[in-house]
């Protein structure tokens, strides 16, 4: 007679995040919370630590200064920025713009970076530190299609790539300042319109 095997089911994962991404989500948002309501000078890893319900050491491992957490934390508001298509620079624009439509129309974000413009005589590492991290990747991806815009002849040879980017990207930030709530849903593709006369190749 053949002894009976016992199968031991496999280990099913529970539904929901890992621990280790809870973690790390409870210590973005605790340091969100911090940076709210008392500014750059609040944040600090005991108080973020004791927000999160987490050891420093498990902040420590993630980040290594209170700076790196705070920047990481400020750039988790921003959604990513969609991958180019390359097949027209107007369409492009557009999906770019977008974007960053959806993120300035978010108040938790604006008032963020309202408070981190406002403390940058203070802390102007940070906030340094925070335009090269941050924003500066993202401009060069608008960059990167003006100026294959300019290769494929969509755009004028002689365009200022940088006046070209900060008027696309400051016209969402400037509405997204000085008018709370939701923009109308062809305001990314108006911009992109309206300054692609400017921007557009003469013939």
């Amino acid at each position: 007679m053949k002894s009976a095997v016992t199968e031991v089911p496999e280990q099913v994962r529970k539904p929901g995040r890992p621990r280790s991404e809870q973690a790390e989500q409870a210590i973005i948002d605790a340091t969100l919370e911090l940076f709210a309501e008392r500014g750059v000078e609040g944040v600090c890893v005991e108080a973020v630590a004791a927000r999160a319900g987490v050891g420093k050491a498990t902040i420590y491992r993630r980040w290594s200064s209170k700076e790196d957490l705070l920047i990481a934390a400020l750039g988790s508001l921003k959604s990513p920025l969609p991958e180019p298509r390359g097949e027209s620079v107007r369409d492009d624009l557009v999906l770019l713009l977008e974007a960053m439509v959806r993120d300035a129309s978010d108040p938790r974000y604006m008032r963020q970076f309202a408070m981190l413009h406002g403390e940058a005589s203070q802390y102007p590492r940070v906030l340094a530190r925070y335009t090269q991290t941050v924003v500066e990747p993202r401009r060069e991806v608008i960059r990167s299609v003006l100026r294959r815009g300019i290769a494929s002849g969509e755009l004028r040879a002689d365009l200022d790539i940088e006046i070209a980017m900060l008027a696309l990207t400051g016209a969402v930030i400037s509405r997204g300042k000085h008018n709370p709530g939701p923009p109308a849903p062809e305001f990314a593709s108006s911009i992109v319109h309206e300054l692609m006369h400017g921007f557009a190749a003469r013939a």
